[in-house]
C-alpha cells in the first residue's frame, strides 16, 4: 500500500481480531490498525497525514523514505567484473545494477 511516497505493511492478528500496519524505510514509528478490510486504507492515509501533520506542527523534517543514493561495497574483483560486464553492455556501472537490482526484487510467479 502506497500514498504520498510511503508504503505501509498490513498484517492481521487473529486473536485481537485486527488488521495492522506500520510504515516501511522511516526510522519514526508510524503505525495504524483497522477492524475491517475496507478500513485500512483510510486508515493508512489518515496515519501518513497525522505523521506530516506532527512532523509540520513540531517543525522537524518528516522521515521521506529512501533517497535514491545506495552505497554498495564489494570486493575489487567483483567491482571489476561488474565494470565489465556493465561496460560490455554499454551502461554504466549505476545502470547495470540498477537493471539487476530491479530484476531481482520483482516477485516470482
Amino acid at each position: 500500500m502506497n500514498y504520498k511516497g510511503y508504503t505501509a505493511k498490513i498484517e492481521y492478528d487473529d486473536e485481537a481480531g485486527i488488521l495492522y500496519g506500520r510504515l516501511l524505510g522511516i526510522r519514526d514509528v508510524v503505525d495504524f490498525q483497522a477492524n475491517r478490510l475496507e478500513n485500512v486504507e483510510k486508515e493508512f492515509k489518515a496515519s501518513v497525514n497525522d505523521y506530516l501533520a506532527f512532523c509540520k506542527k513540531r517543525g522537524e523534517k518528516p522521515d521521506k523514505p529512501y533517497s535514491g543514493k545506495l552505497i554498495f561495497r564489494t570486493t575489487p574483483e567483483t567491482h571489476r567484473q561488474l565494470a565489465i560486464a556493465a561496460e560490455m553492455t554499454g551502461k554504466s556501472i549505476n545502470q547495470f545494477i540498477e537493471e539487476a537490482a530491479i530484476h531481482a526484487s520483482q516477485p516470482q510467479a
